[in-house]
């Protein structure tokens, strides 16, 4: 089972970026995949996950309106686009599989077993 997350870079406040989560070793549309970022000193953080169908999705309230998670089931690929970008969205975003089949979208990083390197996504001006 291998995700790796690539995308990052440095924005401006108010910009976008598009992340990319590439799968492989698993079926997709059997588990619920999440977006997580992290911050030096501070807890990994749920942002974004997307339902084992695909046809389900929960956000972090800090991010609602402003990013979107989508799916490839032929690509492989989860997506996260994100708008309206802020100082406070900087940070590692990793994506994550989870731990079991089926189910909800966990937002608790525990309920995830199979973790991506991560991205470094930076909003400055």
């Amino acid at each position: 089972v291998l995700l790796q997350a690539y995308g990052g870079g440095l924005v401006q406040p108010g910009g976008s970026l598009r992340l990319s989560c590439a799968t492989s070793g698993f079926t997709l549309d059997y588990y619920a995949i999440g977006w997580f970022r992290q911050v030096p000193g501070k807890e990994r953080e749920f942002v974004a996950g997307i339902s084992w169908k695909g046809d389900g999705v929960r956000y972090a309230d800090s991010v609602k309106g402003r990013f979107t998670i989508s799916r490839d089931s032929a690509k492989n690929t989860v997506d996260l686009q994100m708008n309206g970008l802020k100082p406070e969205d900087t940070g590692v975003y990793h994506c994550a599989r989870r731990g079991t089949r089926w189910g909800t979208i966990p937002d608790q990083s525990g309920a995830y077993n199979y973790w991506g390197q991560g991205t470094l996504v930076t909003v400055s001006s």
